[in-house]
């Protein structure tokens, strides 16, 4: 896509793309990451996740996107990105919640995998390389935390969600809530993006006839900060969410087809 059009396209629909140089070839990994309020991580983040990168992928970019951050984590990203021509920082003109944030690093990304991470360290980028040696055959590899550090309403508020998603969605993932997910770009494309459905990507990519792997990683206490989301604000609109899943499941095309090649009148 031509790159004036794609910045173009960016501002009518709330996205404002701060692209750096970048090679010619398009990377093997792209990491996407939303942000929002998350200052007091970034610089533990950045450096942390350079190291694994540099160890596991030989070409790679990471696209930041900022949530209309009221503190000063934008003007990081901002300094991050003039010292690193393979970070690339989008922001969002107005706050839309974290499916919008994946799905705009998602419109950027140009990687043959794509890669999710919260931005509060508490999904350990040191999980990455899991992932990476997971891809044979797939078309998505998922993460598991596989000791949960959260408070135990927290634990328990999230196995009864996982539990009420499966039963309703017909599709079983034991933990929709992790963030480490690793995606086939040309497979993502295919899935559309609506409002919570970040949390439902395994499931969504299932019912298109692609392939996942779960794969267990570590979980770690948040950074610094505090947590964005709680059980008010998942409950009703996650209950909501699985419905519009579960009708998905039912709309989805499912179809093979094989094109006849060199068909004349006369064959007939």
């Amino acid at each position: 896509m031509d790159k004036a059009y794609r910045s173009n396209l960016a501002r009518s629909e709330g996205v404002e793309a701060r692209p750096a140089a970048r090679p010619a070839a398009s990377p093997e990994l792209s990491v996407v990451i939303p942000v929002h309020n998350e200052e007091p991580c970034l610089e533990e983040l950045w450096q942390r996740l350079r190291e694994v990168l540099a160890a596991v992928a030989p070409t790679w970019e990471v696209i930041l996107v900022d949530d209309e951050s009221s503190d000063g984590s934008l003007e990081l990203l901002k300094r991050f990105q003039r010292d690193e021509s393979r970070l690339r920082v989008v922001a969002l003109k107005q706050r839309q919640g974290q499916t919008a944030a994946l799905a705009a690093g998602f419109r950027f990304a140009r990687g043959e995998w794509v890669l999710t991470l919260d931005a509060d360290l508490q999904n350990p980028p040191e999980e990455i390389p899991k992932l990476l040696a997971a891809t044979d055959g797939v078309d998505l590899v998922y993460g598991r935390r596989q000791v949960r550090v959260d408070s135990l309403v927290k634990r328990v508020s999230s196995h009864v969600g996982n539990g009420v998603r499966n039963w309703i969605t017909g599709h079983r993932v034991r933990d929709t809530g992790c963030s480490l997910k690793l995606f086939r770009r040309k497979a993502l494309e295919r899935i559309p993006m609506f409002h919570g459905m970040h949390r439902f990507l395994p499931t969504l990519f299932a019912f298109h006839g692609f392939r996942g792997r779960e794969v267990e990683v570590a979980h770690a206490s948040r950074a610094a900060g505090r947590t964005k989301y709680g059980m008010a604000n998942r409950a009703w609109r996650g209950l909501i969410d699985c419905f519009a899943v579960r009708w998905m499941r039912g709309r989805s095309l499912r179809y093979e087809a094989h094109e006849f090649q060199g068909f004349r009148e006369e064959d007939d």
